[in-house]
Parts: structure tokens; sequence; C-alpha cells
């Protein structure tokens, strides 16, 4: 039995249960991270719990996947940009190393990151980073999360 929406990201998001679900694509969920210690942090994941990587999907499916990859990186790019002046750019990441289903990582990168992080891959951010409270998604972002939102629309028409 799944007891919460993280053990299920997909499923939870396929059945309308998934409260990160930004908007839905054509071939996924753009969500907001569960971690905003980078303003903005969202994953692109697929609609398909059984779909590991993207090789797996059919050359139209991925066509579609890395479609909806741009539009959220985009739209992160413009809504971070407008919201804080410090916004320098955006990182794109498929890896899967821990995720077993296919989703993609945006990263937005700002330049008041600590100096000996700020160019390095989020990865190499302190473990303590990740799991702080102070960083957990909640309220305080529901004005980006409506920026990210509009922004996903906007790039749709």
């Amino acid at each position: 039995m799944i007891r919460n929406w993280r053990e299920d990201r997909i499923g939870s998001a396929l059945r309308g249960e998934n409260p990160t679900v930004l908007r839905r694509l054509d071939a996924g969920f753009a969500v907001i991270g569960d971690v905003q210690f980078l303003p903005g942090y969202s994953v692109l994941l697929a609609d398909d719990p059984a779909v590991g990587r993207l090789s797996d999907l059919p050359k139209d499916r991925r066509r579609s996947f890395l479609d909806g990859m741009d539009r959220l990186g985009e739209a992160v790019e413009r809504a971070c940009g407008r919201l804080d002046p410090a916004f320098r750019r955006v990182n794109l990441e498929i890896l899967g190393n821990t995720d077993a289903f296919l989703h993609a990582h945006v990263w937005p990168r700002y330049e008041w990151e600590p100096e000996d992080l700020v160019r390095l891959p989020v990865w190499l951010y302190p473990r303590e980073t990740w799991s702080d409270d102070g960083h957990a998604l909640g309220p305080r972002h529901d004005a980006l999360r409506a920026a990210i939102g509009e922004e996903l629309d906007l790039l749709a028409r």
C-alpha cells in the first residue's frame, strides 16, 4: 500500500494526488521540487512509471518528453529571471541513478550561491542542504509556483 505521494510520484500525479504538479504536459508532469534551496527547482516526470530511460520511449514520445523538458526549462528561466535579479541560468539534467523512472531536473542557478559551489554541479551541495527544513517546499513558494505555471501556459500557445 502506498502511504505517501512521494512513494509513487507518477502514479499520484496521474491520480491528481501529487501536490507538486504545476501542469500536465504532453509526455509528463511539470512539478516543483520538494526542496527549494535553489528557488524554482523543478522536475519533469514521465507520465508512465514503467519508463526507466529516454530510449524506452518511441521516437514521437521521446520528442514530446524533450519538448516538455525544454518548455519547463524556459518557464523556470523566465519566472526566476523575473523574480530574482541574481538569476544566472538554468541547468537541465536527465540522470536516473537514484530514481528508476524517467525524469529531468531543471535547476535554476544564481549569483548569490556560495562562490565555491556556483559553478559546480548542484549535486555537490552539502547533504544537509538537501534535508534542511528551511529549504522544504511550502506556502512561501506559492508565488514562485504560480509564476512558473503562468510561463508554462504562455509557452503552450
